[in-house]
């Protein structure tokens, strides 16, 4: 039988059958993306042994559901980066023409398909919770995108899905050696 949590920002989440440490939202409009909808999963979370998730989860999409497209168009520039930067690793491929033909950053979006919201705690250092966003994106269709906010508030890691929260954590590297997150 599954489990039911309650979140007061999105509402009842239901525990995965796969994964009993997750649990799934309906779908919701997510204002950074236009107001498409998405399900929010909260990962790693056993309501058990972490009694302050739910509110701090909460307080991070809070946070993350006022951020809106003129935010989203503030880390355009970051997004083009992680594209440009993969093209160039790759060589010329005639299929990634309309992506270097962009001429103002803000179309990177055109590019880019978010697929689902995850909320977590990251499980050393900070302890903060973290939204992130995982997306298909044109030029990386193996690994994907993934956008990261920190409580919900600030981008601290633009990357392609390979599931660490922070450059920090990917590159086994102190919080401040890591540019967005030392930012924060």
């Amino acid at each position: 039988m599954n489990k039911e949590i309650i979140s007061k920002i999105i509402g009842q989440l239901k525990q995965e059958e796969r994964f009993p440490d997750w649990w799934k939202s309906e779908e919701i409009s997510i204002p950074f993306f236009d107001n498409n909808k998405l399900t929010i999963t909260f990962m790693d979370f056993e309501p058990e042994h972490d009694k302050t998730f739910i509110d701090e989860a909460d307080q991070a999409l809070t946070n993350f559901l006022t951020l809106n497209i003129d935010d989203r168009n503030i880390i355009s520039e970051l997004a083009y980066k992680n594209c440009m930067d993969f093209l160039e690793t790759v060589g010329f491929d005639e299929a990634d023409e309309p992506l270097r033909q962009i001429r103002n950053k803000n179309e990177i979006w055109n590019f880019i398909q978010p697929t689902e919201i995850y909320v977590t705690r990251r499980s050393y250092k900070d302890q903060n919770i973290y939204v992130f966003i995982a997306c298909e994106c044109d030029w990386e269709q193996e690994h994907g995108l993934q956008l990261v906010f920190r409580q919900g508030k600030k981008l601290t890691r633009i990357s392609d899905q390979d599931g660490h929260l922070t450059e920090a954590d990917a590159y086994d590297k102190p919080d401040e050696e890591d540019e967005l997150l030392s930012r924060f």
